[in-house]
């Protein structure tokens, strides 16, 4: 066996079809264009049997996300799953928007070796939905639930935002507590964030409330660990074992391939990007050609920041030098030792609801400064 197939190496495909636009969403989607998933999903399958053939090793972890990988015939969608090499145990991750799910396609993505889902919930109030431009029902989510766990993905994710206008801190307690009724094994909250190009952005009187945010999260944290999932990143909580193997593996700053148009890659410090439109993806496969858009080299400066500012995020923390001493006397009640490393350091509540402006404070390293910022992929629906 080669050192590779050891290495954590992750395979996300992009499946870039909606029904509709969610008002914060910015990512490559579009909703017209379903017509061309038949062809799109066949040229994914092509690049993957085209990055084998390159060497690419075994996946120890898939995500399949979008978009909305549930608006594409389960089965065709479950042929692209089977066609990338994993290794014995890989997680394998579908997120599913809860409208769609039914036992016959949680069925067919178990068949292709799926063992784990990521539900699409944000609220369970209807009015919030409506805000956040979402249209599932949510009486769907337990439904959705309930079909994962008679095809056996018994290890799933339940997917929330808080912070839309109009959502009372009601509204978001009575949110944890249903998603706390279907007994979820992971549950991840995110604060709404306005991103540019959105419609979310385009309407100021609906930005978040960064006070109102702050209460939320310590809504969700206290009655999440209060149900036995704990914080293992700011937005993640889990029972033991089924922590996003996947997400880790991002914050980790391991490998990973992206296929599928807009897809991103990483490897040994080298970030890559597939052109972003459907059509253009599906011309480029269709005639032999790469579908690399742009690239970049990190120098050991930038990989050195993200590793500080992934592992701050997690409960591992990082190593107490990341920080100069007189900077962790500042932090004092944000910062604390860790628990079971007296080397490293880790954030505490206080510290979560301020972690990026904390990972703005890094000692820099001997020889300069490090002024960059990385966004990471993240489970959502």
């Amino acid at each position: 066996m080669s050192p590779d197939e050891h290495r954590p190496n992750g395979v996300y495909v992009h499946v870039p079809f909606c029904a509709t636009r969610c008002d914060y969403c910015a990512f490559a989607t579009w909703t017209d264009r379903t017509h061309l998933a038949e062809e799109y999903l066949r040229c994914v399958r092509v690049e993957i049997e085209r990055a084998v053939a390159d060497g690419m090793a075994p996946a120890t972890t898939v995500f399949v996300g979008g978009g909305t990988p549930t608006a594409v015939p389960p089965d065709a969608l479950a042929e692209v799953i089977a066609a990338i090499p994993r290794t014995p145990g890989a997680e394998v991750t579908v997120e599913c928007n809860p409208d769609d799910v039914t036992l016959e396609m949680t069925t067919a993505f178990a068949g292709a070796g799926v063992n784990r889902v990521s539900i699409g919930v944000q609220s369970m109030a209807p009015h919030v939905l409506v805000a956040l431009g979402r249209t599932h029902r949510p009486e769907n989510v337990a439904r959705a639930v309930e079909c994962a766990r008679s095809a056996g993905l018994t290890s799933f994710n339940l997917d929330l935002i808080y912070g839309a206008v109009g959502e009372t801190v009601a509204d978001w307690s009575s949110t944890v507590s249903a998603a706390l009724d279907l007994d979820p094994p992971h549950v991840s909250a995110y604060g709404l964030t306005v991103e540019a190009g959105t419609a979310l952005a385009a309407t100021p009187q609906r930005h978040p409330d960064d006070d109102d945010q702050a209460d939320k999260y310590e809504i969700a944290d206290s009655a999440l660990t209060a149900a036995g999932l704990a914080n293992y990143e700011v937005s993640n909580w889990a029972l033991p074992g089924h922590e996003s193997r996947h997400n880790l593996l991002y914050w980790h700053q391991h490998d990973y391939r992206g296929v599928g148009c807009a897809a991103h890659s990483h490897r040994d410090g080298r970030r890559w990007w597939n052109v972003r439109t459907p059509e253009r993806y599906i011309d480029l496969v269709t005639r032999g050609e790469p579908v690399e858009a742009s690239a970049e080299a990190l120098d050991d400066e930038t990989r050195r920041f993200e590793r500080l500012q992934l592992g701050l995020r997690t409960r591992d923390g990082v190593e107490s030098g990341a920080f100069a001493p007189e900077t962790l006397e500042l932090l004092a009640g944000m910062v604390v030792p860790h628990p079971d490393d007296p080397g490293r350091v880790v954030l505490t509540r206080a510290g979560r609801l301020m972690a990026d402006d904390i990972s703005t404070r890094f000692a820099p390293a001997p020889h300069g400064d490090v002024a960059v910022v990385v966004s990471v992929p993240a489970e959502g629906a």
